[in-house]
């Protein structure tokens, strides 16, 4: 079924992007992936919050 990733599929990935980009560098982009989406769920949060209390 096309467009859906198995194991081998996503340790292939990870695997061309750990020869790319070298082990310390990945760290740092998981890092930064991470912080970017607890920012993303925070702000999310807080325009919700926002909205309800203007309702």
């Amino acid at each position: 079924m096309p467009g859906k990733l198995g194991l081998p599929e996503i340790l292939l990935i990870l695997f061309i992007a750990l020869l790319i980009f070298g082990p310390s560098k990945l760290a740092d982009l998981g890092k930064g992936i991470g912080e970017g989406i607890k920012n993303f769920k925070s702000a999310v949060k807080d325009g919700e919050q926002g909205t309800e209390k203007k309702s």
